[in-house]
């Protein structure tokens, strides 16, 4: 077994980490969170989405806070964006990569884009010619991959479909979801293989949920196959609001500590790191998943 030199974490949490937060976080502490994040030099930061405020109120300062941000060279600052009319504010925003989202299963696109996976994808080709013509990169999440609340299990074939369809497009990563933290390892090993027969591991991304606390066992099983990029969220933040029980991205600094004890470069700052999850962890005012936080707490205490 030969595992990765190096990883590429995607930190997620100003956008997924966010989005379900019943606290209102004001655009200067939004901002202040990512300076931080920028200062742990995370190499990727999904700093908000252009959805409508009416969808997700949390992220209803996406154009202030996008305007907002002090922007290092070597490092991408993404959004999420839903329609057409997010990417016009994506273009205003003056941002590096655009990711747009769609569902494995029927049921949660259409709770979640109020539209069906042949209309979603229409959508996302579009979309990404425009964002390709402005020399942009681009990035795909396939939600509910390894299980989804309304269907259960999404078969194999209509992952491996859409994500046939969204390369075709030219979409330089999918992230693919494991959106109610339902994964397992031997599950995670078998949709690999087979994804990784047919794609280059290049190309893919693993987004898991540590809802019921297999979120690093999966990350182990992935890098064990060649998976080099992984999503993740500062303290644990995050949960699709609509998918119910889905709390919880598995935390960067686990996966980032992890990494690091396994011998795996990341080059993020891991003190500074820490340090932006006891503060964003301050300001959403609850005790938060992360395993490091606990640890470095009880150090910091004892």
């Amino acid at each position: 077994m030969m595992l990765p030199t190096k990883v590429h974490i995607r930190e997620v949490g100003p956008r997924d980490g966010l989005q379900n937060e019943p606290i209102w976080l004001k655009t200067k502490e939004k901002q202040t969170w990512i300076n931080m994040l920028t200062a742990a030099h995370l190499p990727y930061i999904e700093v908000t989405s252009f959805v409508h405020p009416d969808w997700v109120p949390a992220l209803r300062d996406a154009k202030e806070l996008a305007a907002s941000l002090n922007k290092k060279n070597d490092i991408t600052y993404a959004a999420l964006i839903p329609n057409e009319i997010g990417l016009t504010h994506f273009f205003e925003a003056n941002l590096d990569e655009g990711a747009m989202f769609i569902s494995s299963s029927e049921t949660h696109n259409k709770k979640n884009m109020n539209q069906s996976i042949h209309e979603t994808l229409s959508v996302i080709k579009q979309m990404t010619a425009e964002l390709k013509a402005e020399g942009l990169k681009t990035r795909a999440y396939i939600s509910t991959v390894f299980g989804c609340p309304y269907e259960k299990q999404v078969s194999m074939d209509e992952v491996l479909r859409l994500t046939d369809r969204l390369l075709s497009y030219d979409i330089d990563e999918i992230s693919l979801g494991d959106t109610i933290g339902e994964a397992h390892p031997l599950q995670v090993e078998r949709r690999l293989d087979i994804l990784l027969e047919r794609f280059p591991a290049d190309k893919i991304a693993l987004h898991f949920h540590d809802t019921k606390g297999m979120g690093l066992a999966n990350v182990y099983t992935a890098l064990k196959v060649g998976i080099t990029k992984f999503d993740s969220s500062t303290g644990g933040l995050g949960g699709c609001p609509y998918a119910p029980g889905s709390s919880g991205n598995v935390a960067t600094e686990d996966v980032v500590h992890m990494l690091k004890k396994m011998g795996i470069e990341t080059n993020i700052d891991f003190p500074a790191l820490i340090k932006a999850a006891e503060w964003i962890e301050m300001k959403v005012d609850r005790t938060l998943p992360s395993h490091c936080l606990r640890a470095f707490h009880s150090h910091t205490t004892s």
